[in-house]
């Protein structure tokens, strides 16, 4: 469970209902039907008008990261992948063939057996590569959709400010309406505003990140995976990789 996470969200309701209450109005102020009507269901129309299905479908998919982020222990990858050059320097590379039964992930799978296969290091390296660019393009797909809620949302929340004006403009001469038509310009204003920064964009920052941390960690597994098939010292393969634990 990613703590900062949950933390953002409770920090950001207190900011808006608590600031609220501070300014001396009810919470319920905050409510508008029609506004939400204008706002968040316009800015999921006009997100999805945009957004091909594979597109719209990863972002569900890649939602629960935003409290799990897809984390490995690259220490410990490090030192896997220092146990693998020993055992291809020791009994060569077909004495990887065991570890390929064992691996899970699909990726980490595809790279040993490329391995064993006695692939040419460039070869390797251009077959993992084409994978690691399609995997990184399809998972920024999911964000981009964040990113379009957080761009249409504060100009749905400028088309419900005017409508509301608009109510206000033609019951001038009713003011019982009057109050009632610019509490819902402002609450759009505040549901468009509110809700991309301090909701969809968020969202789409730390997916981002994820997607940038999960890449940096298979970057790092392929330049492992290419010095145990170049024959490297295992001592100079694990100080190499040692660099990313920077990253």
């Amino acid at each position: 469970m990613d703590i900062l996470t949950l933390l953002g969200i409770i920090f950001g309701a207190i900011a808006v209902f608590g600031g609220v209450i501070a300014k001396g109005s009810e919470v319920a102020a905050l409510w508008n039907a029609a506004a939400f009507v204008i706002v968040i269901i316009g800015t999921f129309g006009a997100m999805m008008l945009q957004t091909p299905m594979r597109g719209l479908m990863r972002a569900v998919k890649i939602f629960g990261w935003l409290f799990k982020p897809p984390t490995e222990d690259r220490q410990a990858l490090i030192q896997k992948i220092v146990d693998w050059s020993q055992v291809a320097r020791k009994e060569g590379l077909l004495g990887l063939e065991a570890v390929v039964e064992e691996e899970k992930d699909e990726f980490t799978k595809k790279g040993l057996q490329l391995l064993v296969d006695g692939g040419e290091p460039d070869v390797i390296r251009n077959i993992l590569e084409v994978d690691l660019d399609a995997t990184e393009e399809y998972d920024k797909q999911g964000v981009k959709v964040y990113e379009n809620l957080g761009i249409y949302a504060p100009t749905l929340g400028i088309v419900g400010a005017v409508m509301g004006l608009m109510a206000v403009m033609q019951n001038l001469a009713e003011p019982d309406k009057l109050g009632p038509g610019i509490a819902a310009a402002f609450v759009a204003t505040i549901y468009g505003i509110g809700s991309a920064n301090l909701l969809f964009l968020p969202m789409a920052g730390k997916l981002d990140r994820a997607i940038k941390d999960q890449t940096q960690t298979r970057e790092m597994f392929i330049d492992g995976l290419i010095s145990i098939a170049e024959g490297e010292n295992p001592r100079n393969i694990e100080t190499k990789l040692q660099g990313y634990l920077n990253g």
